[in-house]
């Protein structure tokens, strides 16, 4: 693995120079990008005995309910077996050949409502063994069919008793004929789908494109899911975080230089790098790494790099990298009209994400 150069007034405090993101190139084998779908680490030790509902929002507690008898009815055989009904939870059922009624639950709410708390704590409960649950972004499962091809993927994910689609969103007509086949594939395979959006399943990619266009297949996927709706104060009304003042370039470069695991990057030529890179080998991009130190940070320049980052930014925040960084605070990452525009849900959470972790980063400075 090659690093960047310390520059040459720092001496390396840690005896070596900082490791660079741009100069890895990581080719990840199809059956980690499976092995890897599981509740990221933040997210490891939450139970549904640790989500503490708001007592002035009962649906919270609703859905604890439902969700822990939903787990409990996953315990019976697969559908080559007979298992046990979905919203009969508990109740023996022999597998229809093409089922009937929904297949899943969708957890909708706002931001900041613990949705994929409980997602993961029904991934958790699930009685079944890791390798029969698959937990991932919805960006991460659009991804694993890129790698595997969709044949495979259905191939590889039939088998599984449960499957976990966090943030489940359409941004384009493409991905809607994509995931509404492939969902339906699984379902009949016996396959159960829990799902969280801030967006109601028969609105999915409402302002993206011309959704009416896809009326079928979006109602289509609507039918595979009971609606779970999850109140609370929603993140969206607190408007943009504060993100923290970046630091100059040479702290961050001194930084990076003292903190052993660090990475040390150029922000212009990591979106470069970006570009070269599977979205699905972003995780693997960032093993193994205690920061991110990135120095010239400035506005993304189009829609395509603007998206690049915002998988990068959550697989950082799934593995809880601090980024310490000069140049333009995170908020002021993307446009106006990027912000006003069909993909602005991914770039609220993206900013989101990177304050917190550039909130964690100040303590590399200080």
């Amino acid at each position: 693995m090659s690093s960047s150069t310390p520059a040459s007034d720092l001496a390396p405090i840690t005896g070596a120079a900082p490791l660079s993101l741009c100069a890895r190139e990581p080719h990840v084998p199809a059956d980690r990008l499976v092995a890897e779908m599981v509740p990221p680490p933040r997210f490891d030790s939450v139970r549904f005995s640790t989500y503490i509902p708001d007592p002035n929002q009962p649906s919270q507690t609703e859905a604890v309910r439902v969700l822990e008898s939903f787990a409990a009815g996953l315990g019976g055989a697969h559908a080559t077996g007979g298992r046990r009904g979905f919203f009969g939870f508990g109740r023996a059922a022999k597998a229809p050949k093409t089922p009937a009624g929904p297949r899943g639950v969708y957890l909708d709410g706002g931001y900041g409502v613990g949705k994929t708390h409980l997602l993961a704590s029904l991934w958790h409960a699930t009685p079944a063994a890791p390798e029969l649950k698959a937990f991932g972004t919805f960006v991460e499962l659009t991804n694993l069919v890129g790698a595997l091809g969709f044949q495979q993927t259905v191939r590889t994910l039939s088998g599984h008793r449960l499957l976990c689609i966090d943030e489940f969103e359409l941004d384009d007509p493409g991905d809607t004929v994509l995931v509404s086949t492939l969902l339906g594939k699984l379902v009949e395979a016996g396959v159960a789908l829990a799902a969280t959006s801030n967006t109601l399943p028969g609105k999915l990619g409402e302002g993206r494109f011309a959704a009416a266009d896809f009326l079928r297949e979006i109602q289509g996927l609507s039918a595979h899911f009971r609606t779970l709706r999850i109140d609370g104060e929603d993140y969206r009304h607190r408007g943009l975080p504060e993100a923290p003042a970046p630091y100059a370039d040479e702290q961050v470069t001194r930084a990076a230089h003292a903190t052993e695991g660090a990475s040390l990057d150029a922000f212009p030529k990591l979106l470069e790098h970006l570009a070269k890179v599977h979205p699905s080998r972003y995780g693997a991009l960032t093993d193994d790494l205690k920061a991110v130190c990135l120095t010239g940070v400035v506005p993304v320049p189009d829609q395509s790099t603007a998206l690049r980052l915002v998988v990068l930014a959550d697989r950082l925040y799934d593995r809880e990298v601090p980024v310490l960084a000069s140049g333009v605070p995170f908020d002021r990452l993307f446009s106006e009209e990027m912000l006003n525009g069909g993909y602005r849900k991914k770039y609220f959470r993206a900013i989101s994400r990177l304050t917190a972790l550039a909130r964690d980063g100040q303590r590399l400075v200080h």
